[in-house]
């Protein structure tokens, strides 16, 4: 009987527990992006090895910014290497509430630190010393290394998108034997075309380079979210290196999209016309570098910004899957269009977390239904199970034996309190997964105290309702936990939980919380099935004796 009782502790706890613990415990906190510059290993002999013979050899000191391209929602600046050195956002929903840490924010709370916490102007995205998007390296290392000394000249030092439409600037290099020409035009979405033209002054060779989407955003400072490149192909399958994952050079073929990604931003390229992609490791770290390998003239695409799904569709529908769930994604990509679906309606996303998990809730009422009636009965045989403890404790065999006597005469299933809940978590898992990636929730109120779903919930209300909510479910939940140790770690378990979410983002402890209190209205309503069934029962046992 102890036996059931802890997979009872188990299943609830995991059902809870599985989603933080997934965080801190099987996604390693990515670490920062290092300098440019740094050698990369040495390639795998099935992978071209251009990235480390393309390293340049002299350090790179930050290059001079020759050209700025801004609207009113962002800014790019691009150095005299022909490359993206910074691109910021300066919409208001990406700026105006800034993520700070617990402990400063708790002395911000106690009145110990009145600085007050001011609104960013421009949001970066780039690191200051990661690979920049659009570096461009030739596989002739002689010829590289010119290329890293060589500055480029631009048809136009600042590009105005406010006015609409898409502009075009021209970035040229002159080469002792080649001519670079970059035609960027940028779209006020964020994307941008490119228009790479290779001239040989000598020869009508095609020369071979690679050219890189730069490395992930560094704006968001969470670790435990996917942080690394993701590589789609043409048919629609979908690769992931992580940030340490890589260990030595790889190829990629048939690529419809690289992606350097983060919990929240992007810098993509992608392209109709297959890429071939070459991922290798910076020295040290083993995170990723990301680049394509060419030939000759090309054309492509590029977009540097949030993971926002309408915004990526808009673009072009194979970038919205760059926003990754991991494992689940299968799952949770239909649970977020579900959200998105409930927006559109409500026009607030905190009330359309609490729909979706009213639908959840209502789907899962079967399963829901069936567990309680089987916690119900084996709360009812609770005591009869005590005798036979009592009667054979000392022979385990005959014990077992009467014990699932005793279920199969009574129709009880040990298992089937925690089956119900196990095959929950699925999409519990989801829907975490869901609220904690979604960039649409950044800035994006509920009511009352809540400014910002993407951020903790600045008075810590909602962990705190969520840990009383969860109490009173417990306490309305049939179990038939009898050992004083046992009971003792159950009752504790909304301690534990306020604990781990107290600091997760308001949008996720809402759906907590409210799933907990749609859970304690579903239980008491079966309660209620359950004690008029019982009732009647009696009354038919009574009418026949």
């Amino acid at each position: 009987m102890k036996d059931n009782n802890l997979r009872l502790i188990l299943a609830v706890a995991l059902s809870f527990l599985f989603l933080t613990i997934y965080g801190y415990f099987f996604q390693t906190p990515s670490k920062p992006p290092q300098t440019q510059n740094a050698p990369a290993q040495e390639s795998a002999p099935s992978a071209p090895n251009v990235v480390s013979n393309s390293t340049p050899k002299a350090p790179l000191q930050s290059a001079p910014i020759i050209a700025r391209v801004h609207s009113s929602s962002m800014e790019i600046e691009i150095d005299h290497l022909g490359r993206i050195a910074q691109m910021y956002l300066k919409d208001k929903k990406f700026t105006t509430h800034k993520d700070e840490g617990f402990l400063d924010h708790v002395k911000r709370l106690l009145g110990l630190n009145k600085q007050p916490l001011e609104p960013l102007s421009k949001l970066p995205l780039l690191g200051v010393n990661a690979l920049k998007p659009l570096e461009l390296r030739f596989v002739d290392t002689h010829l590289n290394q010119e290329a890293f000394q060589t500055p480029y000249t631009t048809s136009i030092s600042d590009l105005n998108l406010t006015q609409g439409g898409a502009q075009s600037l021209t970035l040229t290099q002159e080469l002792s034997s080649v001519v670079v020409k970059k035609i960027l035009t940028f779209h006020a979405n964020l994307s941008y075309d490119l228009k790479l033209e290779i001239t040989p002054k000598t020869q009508n060779a095609n020369i071979a380079y690679i050219l890189s989407n730069g490395s992930r955003p560094v704006a968001d400072a969470d670790g435990y979210a996917f942080h690394g490149v993701l590589l789609g192909t043409q048919d629609q399958k979908l690769e992931k290196i992580e940030d340490g994952d890589i260990k030595e050079a790889k190829s990629f073929n048939n690529i419809a999209f690289i992606a350097s990604v983060d919990r929240y931003y992007t810098s993509l390229f992608f392209s109709q016309t297959p890429l071939e992609a070459i991922i290798d490791s910076q020295a040290g770290s083993k995170n990723p570098l990301p680049f394509i390998s060419l030939k000759g003239n090309v054309s492509l695409h590029g977009y540097i910004g949030p993971k926002d799904h309408h915004h990526l569709a808009s673009i072009a529908p194979m970038l919205t899957d760059v926003i990754e769930y991991g494992l689940i994604t299968f799952f949770a990509r239909p649970v977020f269009l579900l959200l998105d679906f409930l927006h559109n309606y409500t026009h607030n996303w905190g009330w359309a977390i609490i729909l979706l998990t009213l639908i959840v809730r209502i789907i899962l009422y079967p399963l829901s239904y069936k567990g309680m009636v089987s916690m119900q009965k084996l709360k009812d045989l609770a005591p009869k199970m005590k005798e036979l403890q009592e009667k054979y404790k000392s022979d385990p065999q005959k014990l077992q034996m009467h014990v699932m006597q005793l279920y199969k005469k009574h129709g009880a299933n040990p298992l089937g309190g925690c089956l119900p809940l196990i095959l929950q978590i699925p999409v519990f898992f989801a829907i975490y997964r869901v609220l904690y990636n979604a960039v649409e929730l950044k800035s994006a109120p509920w009511m009352l105290w809540i400014s910002d779903l993407s951020l903790m919930d600045p008075y810590f209300i909602l962990p705190l309702l969520m840990g009383i909510s969860m109490y009173a479910q417990q306490a309305l939940t049939p179990n038939t936990i009898t050992d004083p140790t046992q009971a003792k770690i159950f009752k504790m378990l909304p301690v534990f939980f306020t604990i781990f979410l107290i600091t997760f983002p308001a949008g996720l402890v809402l759906y907590w919380t409210v799933n907990n209190v749609f859970s304690i209205i579903q239980q008491w309503l079966i309660n209620q099935v359950l004690e008029q069934k019982k009732f009647k029962e009696i009354q038919e046992h009574k009418h026949k004796s």
